[in-house]
């Protein structure tokens, strides 16, 4: 499931670097006992543990950047979009804005003026599909000194497609169960269509740098796949900020 939230911001500053202050946003948002179990806990498969849930970056027209303090000031109409596999945190969002009727975000309060649910998206074959969140993939790699180093993929390293399969596979186990049926993900990929050194994205977040990816992907997933990938997010990193795709063209 995923909603829209439209609001109104008379001035909205925000760092550059601001995901940590929206996904801030979402738990303060949610129901006490969700957002234990968000922040806390999240889905399981052996040592690593998924949320489940995504956001995009903030949509709005009106946009200006100041390169000496590093800000960004969003005016006018601006749209966050979040989604997850389980409906009952976005009931829980929606249903506590609605009666607040506005919200801050950092030292901004904004004015709600709708929550839109999204229909569904099942589509069948390949589907072209816009990263409105970067997309990132990873590996921890140990260095010839015994330091540990992150490795980002680009979507242009074969490693990029496979990474990511591979993530929807234990976000599959970590919700469904290990014993779940699924189809093969034979045939299945993520590949970059048009995706340029221009739609490089390196964010800081608390802290820790992360590289991902922006663009158009032509995406081939099972539709149980695709839904997961739809719903929680593609690859890493995905309940802070990373990973949200749209749907651009279905391709019959």
């Amino acid at each position: 499931m995923r909603i829209s939230l439209r609001f109104l911001a008379e001035k909205l500053n925000l760092p550059v670097h601001y995901n940590h202050i929206l996904q801030a946003f979402i738990y303060r948002s949610l129901d006490e006992t969700l957002a234990q179990f968000y922040h806390e806990e999240g889905y399981r498969f052996l040592k690593r543990r998924f949320k489940l849930f995504t956001f995009s970056r903030l949509l709005a027209k009106d946009r200006s950047f100041d390169a000496q303090s590093r800000t960004i000031t969003f005016r006018g109409r601006v749209c966050l979009k979040i989604s997850a596999v389980d409906d009952r945190l976005l009931e829980s969002l929606a249903t506590y804005l609605v009666k607040k009727g506005s919200f801050r975000l950092g030292r901004n309060t904004c004015e709600l003026d709708a929550v839109e649910v999204e229909m569904p998206v099942s589509p069948e074959g390949p589907v072209l599909v816009r990263a409105i969140s970067p997309i990132t993939t990873y590996s921890t790699l140990t260095t010839p000194e015994g330091k540990k180093k992150t490795y980002f993929y680009t979507p242009f390293e074969a490693e990029f497609s496979e990474k990511l399969l591979e993530n929807l596979r234990r976000k599959a186990a970590a919700y469904l169960g290990e014993e779940a049926e699924l189809p093969a993900l034979n045939g299945a990929y993520i590949r970059p269509l048009r995706v340029s050194k221009k739609n490089e994205a390196i964010v800081n977040f608390k802290g820790y740098w992360i590289k991902g990816w922006t663009g158009l992907y032509e995406v081939n997933l099972p539709r149980p796949y695709f839904e997961l990938a739809y719903d929680a997010g593609l690859g890493a990193k995905n309940s802070q900020g990373f990973g949200m795709i749209e749907v651009v063209r279905e391709e019959r």
